[in-house]
């Protein structure tokens, strides 16, 4: 990456999970100015916002907070719902909400349009996107010009995590050096608990299978 960027403005879609606080720490390195935005959107766990809020202000990092609660009446799901017991039976999960990336990444370009912020950063994934249509290449690239076009800004959506599997962004938060940051101080799983989390829906089984297999062969490659 170019040493440019380290004079420009990044805004980082945050969650306070593994994937957006590893982005967290990218931009940190990447770009001079970092902010995040953090969407509420009625989420089942309160608690996610309060991690996010917690590690901008430990980071010293300007924190927007955008009311998104319009989007769980508009698209009822797992992830919005307790009523609804999450599944990854189907071809997409129930804990897929429509239209989320479109609306977050539209957002983001609006806020980052009044900050003048060029970079968006976000920690979406297609090698683990679970099935998400919203998480491919693809739609952001298709997305970016669209934001471009819509504000004639020339916007740059970057995505460090597309083409990493869960074990390659361990790899990633270590070579930023933040490992042990990551593993217990994020919020990753469905059911609200932090750090390693409840072990057994399917965030916390894809972030636990992906660490196991990095400090493994990170231990392999010590020997």
């Amino acid at each position: 990456m170019s040493d440019v960027l380290n004079h420009e403005k990044a805004l980082v879609v945050f969650s306070g999970g593994q994937d957006s606080t590893t982005c967290l720490f990218y931009a940190k390195q990447h770009f001079k100015e970092v902010e995040l935005v953090t969407f509420e959107y009625g989420q089942r766990h309160a608690q996610e916002i309060e991690v996010a809020k917690a590690i901008a202000k430990e980071q010293g990092l300007k924190h927007h907070i955008l009311d998104m609660n319009l989007l769980s009446q508009l698209t009822p799901n797992a992830l919005t719902s307790t009523e609804m017991e999450i599944e990854n039976s189907h071809h997409v999960p129930n804990t897929f909400v429509p239209a989320r990336n479109l609306l977050f990444l539209s957002f983001a370009g609006a806020l980052a349009y009044q900050i003048e912020a060029k970079h968006i950063i976000t920690g979406v994934c297609e090698t683990d996107f679970s099935g998400y249509p919203d998480c491919r290449d693809q739609f952001i690239k298709s997305m970016n010009v669209t934001m471009s076009l819509a504000m004639d800004r020339d916007f740059v959506i970057h995505t460090p995590l597309m083409w990493l599997n869960k074990k390659e962004t361990w790899a990633l938060s270590d070579q930023l050096g933040v490992l042990d940051y990551i593993r217990y101080q994020t919020l990753t799983c469905y059911n609200g608990i932090m750090a390693e989390g409840c072990g057994t829906c399917p965030a916390c089984k894809l972030r636990q299978r992906g660490l196991e297999q990095y400090l493994k062969e990170k231990e392999e490659i010590s020997l």
